[in-house]
């Protein structure tokens, strides 16, 4: 029995391990990738289709940044950081990419097909904010 739990025991010190590495690893593959988060305000009347930006829009944006893309995150508002304040933001998709001249060149020729699809999934005017990661 006390074999087994030693076992036990070595083998999830080896997942923590492997895991914290990965994690350390994403880290630092993200430092100096540039982010472009497209945020959705939240305000009355307006409406946000969630499911169609997740499973149309946000793959057909992907589609067109090509191996310059490193991933892509979706968020769905849930509540203010402040208690009893208004949502901020209805939703915030966010790109990581390698080069922000690439992404400019990539999206440049789609930018008519960018925003007429907006249509299909919302209202609102999105706040776009391009940064690097720092860390």
């Amino acid at each position: 029995m006390k074999l087994k739990l030693m076992v036990s025991f070595f083998l999830l010190a080896i997942c923590f391990t492997a895991f914290g590495q990965e994690k350390q690893n994403m880290a630092v593959a993200e430092k100096g990738l540039i982010k472009i988060s497209i945020m959705y305000p939240y305000a009355e009347g307006k409406t946000f289709n969630m499911e169609y930006y997740e499973t149309k829009h946000m793959p057909m944006v992907a589609a067109f940044l090509g191996s310059n893309l490193v991933k892509y995150t979706i968020e769905k508002g849930l509540a203010s950081g402040i208690p009893n304040q208004p949502l901020p933001f209805m939703a915030i998709g966010v790109f990581y990419v390698k080069s922000l001249g690439d992404y400019q060149a990539a999206i440049g020729p789609h930018r008519d097909d960018i925003r007429a699809d907006f249509a299909n999934y919302t209202n609102i005017t999105p706040v776009i904010l391009v940064s690097e990661v720092v860390k």
